[in-house]
């Protein structure tokens, strides 16, 4: 099964049409929406210098935590998400990264301790990714990272059932809420400093 996912995405990559491509058409190669599979649709491009892209998608990883607590079980791109456009090498390589992502997959992962990767209503999972998407939305240098390698990791875990991942991924995203948070306050630290410099003079 995940041979024939990467043949597929590698073969849409190589397929997409000259100029933007839209959201909607990587989510048409990917394949079937889940919670999962949206997850990672939504993270990937999040990895990528592209202006505008983060808070967009961390909107839309956002909508799809809120969906996730309330227990909802169908899944679908937010229209803004749908209509989000990226440049075609980008999207070529969205399609090559979760490519990458599901060929790893195919090699480590399994289903193992399942009853953790399950969506449940109001859970820490759907409560980790919220937290996730706030971190992708707020204008921080290369602080999409972390968030975004926990959300594909997380997103992993959901789609082939594995427990394993799923708990590296709320691991990375507890590193990725650190690393922020500590950011955030040498920040808050020097500019206070420079704020009180600038009054003493």
């Amino acid at each position: 099964m995940t041979e024939s996912i990467v043949q597929r995405l590698r073969e849409a990559a190589a397929a997409l049409p000259a100029g933007r491509v839209s959201m909607q058409t990587l989510g048409q190669a990917h394949g079937p929406a889940a919670h999962g599979t949206l997850l990672l649709l939504m993270a990937a491009p999040c990895l990528l210098p592209v202006p505008g892209v983060g808070t967009v998608l961390g909107l839309g990883i956002a909508a799809l935590a809120a969906a996730m607590w309330r227990g909802h079980a169908c899944a679908c791109l937010p229209r803004r998400v749908a209509e989000l456009e990226l440049p075609h090498h980008w999207a070529r390589r969205v399609l090559g990264m979760l490519a990458s992502a599901y060929a790893m997959a195919g090699r480590f992962a399994r289903a193992r301790l399942s009853h953790l990767a399950v969506a449940r209503a109001r859970s820490g999972t759907a409560a980790a990714i919220g937290v996730m998407a706030l971190i992708i939305v707020l204008p921080i240098p290369f602080g999409n990272m972390l968030p975004a390698l926990a959300l594909m990791l997380v997103g992993l875990g959901l789609v082939f059932r594995d427990g394993v991942a799923l708990v590296l991924g709320l691991a990375m995203a507890g590193l990725a809420l650190f690393a922020t948070a500590g950011l955030m306050l040498v920040a808050w630290a020097w500019g206070s400093a420079w704020i009180l410099d600038w009054f003493l003079i």
